[in-house]
C-alpha cells in the first residue's frame, strides 16, 4: 500500500507538472516507477497509465486531428512496438538500464541543440513511428524525441495535441498487446495500471488549470537536473 501511494503521488505530481510545461511526463515517471517496481514491471505499468490520458486528448481534439498523419506514424510504430515489447521480456536488465541512462541524457541534449528536424513529409512519419515504436516499447517513453517532428510538420495547438495523442495511442495499444503476448501483463501489473490511472488523469486536469502560474524555465531546469541524476543512477547500475 505504501508503494502504491508513493507511485500515485508521483503520477499525480508529474502529470500535473508536465501538463503545465508540456514536457514528457512518461520520461519523468519512468525512473520513479523503475525504482518502485523494477524496470520490467515499470515499463508496462507506465504504458497502461498513458492509454487513458492519450485517449482523452484524442477525443477532445478530434475535430482538428490529422488522421492521415497519425496513420502514417502507426504503419511504422505498430510492428516495431510489438517487437520491442516482446524483446523486453528477454532483454538483460543491466544493459537495458544503461541504455535508458543514455536515452535520458539524449533527451536533455536534444532539448539544448536548438535545432528541430527539417520539414518532414508524411512518409517521414513511417520511419519516425518505427523508431518511436521500438524505443518506446523498450524504454517506456520517447515523446520528447518525436514531438519535434510533429511541430516541424507545422502542427500547432489542438491539431498538434490531438495528432500526437492519436499516434501515441496506437503506439501504447500495440505495446500493450506485445506485453500481453510476452507474459508481462500479469494481475499485479494490470491492477497497478488501473490504480495509477486516476492519479495521472487528476494531475493532468489540475495542471491545465494552473498553466502560466509556474515558471516554465525554472521547472524545465529542475526537470533536466532530475533526468541527469536519474541517468547517472541507471548508468551506475543502481
Amino acid at each position: 500500500m505504501g508503494t502504491l501511494l508513493a507511485a500515485s503521488a508521483a503520477a499525480f505530481l508529474l502529470a500535473l507538472l508536465s501538463a503545465v510545461t508540456g514536457f514528457g511526463g512518461g520520461v519523468l515517471l519512468l525512473p520513479v516507477f523503475t525504482a518502485l517496481f523494477g524496470l520490467r514491471v515499470a515499463v508496462p505499468v507506465l504504458t497502461l497509465t498513458q492509454l487513458s490520458s492519450n485517449a482523452a486528448r484524442v477525443w477532445l481534439n478530434r475535430r482538428e486531428l490529422r488522421w492521415r498523419l497519425a496513420g502514417r506514424f502507426a504503419v511504422g510504430a505498430v510492428p516495431l512496438a510489438v517487437t520491442g515489447a516482446l524483446l523486453l521480456a528477454h532483454a538483460p536488465l543491466a544493459a537495458l538500464k544503461r541504455l535508458l541512462g543514455v536515452f535520458l541524457l539524449a533527451v536533455v541534449a536534444w532539448r539544448h541543440l536548438g535545432r528541430g528536424p527539417a520539414h518532414p513529409t508524411e512518409r517521414t512519419f513511417v520511419a519516425v513511428g518505427a523508431a518511436s515504436g521500438l524505443g518506446s516499447a523498450m524504454l517506456g517513453s520517447v515523446g520528447p524525441l518525436t514531438a519535434p517532428f510533429f511541430l516541424a510538420y507545422g502542427l500547432s495547438r489542438a491539431a498538434y495535441v490531438g495528432t500526437e495523442a492519436a499516434a501515441a495511442l496506437t503506439l501504447h495499444l500495440s505495446k500493450t498487446a506485445g506485453y500481453a503476448a510476452a507474459g508481462l501483463l500479469g494481475r499485479d501489473v494490470l491492477l497497478l495500471g488501473a490504480a495509477l490511472t486516476p492519479a495521472t488523469l487528476a494531475g493532468a486536469w489540475v495542471g491545465r488549470r494552473i498553466v502560466g502560474r509556474i515558471s516554465d524555465r525554472v521547472f524545465v531546469a529542475l526537470v533536466e537536473i532530475g533526468l541527469i541524476a536519474a541517468a547517472a543512477l541507471f548508468l551506475a547500475g543502481r
